[in-house]
């Protein structure tokens, strides 16, 4: 980044906000780190999902089932469900950065909920491109650091029940989402899996419910999905 864009004031504003939204995120990796290595997975596990998924989301479902017993298939199934939306976030913010070669994948990296919304709030081109890796990187960068300090407590708290951590991923997922949930269309949606998820919980085994509640969130969102008007582009 050049000198003349640093002083650009959209561009500091953008780099201000990624911090502020990478240290906030980043400070969640302890919760992460803990309950993912009380609920059985081992510290090197937890790091490698922290570095290669990098999803927080998808992270806390997948050790969520892990944690209520479920299979390794259906923790893979929830997690890459709630992945999918970062190919959607990719297609948005591609053509905004314009990247090729090694940045395209570092930014497919780093591609995820909070540095796409920093990215996609700014006006300039080159506040664009400097909210996205100020978030991006630092995001990725406190989310490990913090995953790492969470699950080296974590792996010296023991038996989670003992603490009352058993059902605490679950607690943590929803604290994730909640800010996500001030539509009232989202609000109709989650209730909808809510549902099915409890309608399934005492006939299948754990892990289950869950995929059944995003196959069903899937399902709404996409029938409830509002229309563009005829002639629109």
């Amino acid at each position: 980044m050049t000198a003349e864009r640093r002083q650009d004031p959209a561009v500091r504003s953008a780099v201000r906000q990624g911090v502020s939204v990478a240290v906030a995120t980043g400070l969640y990796g302890i919760s992460f780190g803990a309950l993912s290595v009380v609920a059985g997975v081992s510290v090197a596990q937890t790091m490698a999902l922290s570095l290669l998924l990098f999803s927080g989301g998808s992270q806390f479902a997948l050790i969520g089932v892990v944690a209520a017993g479920g299979s390794p298939l259906a923790a893979v199934a929830t997690s890459t469900l709630l992945g999918v939306r970062n190919m959607l976030y990719g297609a948005v913010v591609a053509p905004l950065l314009d990247l090729g070669g090694w940045r395209r994948l570092a930014a497919a990296q780093v591609t995820i909920d909070e540095s796409t919304a920093v990215a996609v709030g700014q006006r300039e081109p080159a506040a664009v491109r400097a909210g996205f890796w100020a978030t991006g990187i630092g995001v990725f960068v406190l989310w490990n650091a913090f995953t790492l300090a969470g699950a080296l407590a974590g792996d010296a708290l023991g038996d989670p029940r003992a603490w009352g951590l058993d059902a605490a991923a679950g607690a943590a997922f929803l604290a994730l989402v909640w800010p996500r949930l001030a539509a009232r269309r989202a609000q109709v949606v989650a209730g909808i899996a809510v549902v099915v998820s409890l309608a399934l919980v005492p006939v299948t085994p754990a892990g289950i419910p869950v995929l059944g509640a995003a196959a069903a969130a899937i399902v709404v969102g996409l029938v409830a999905r509002p229309r563009l008007p005829e002639g629109a582009a």
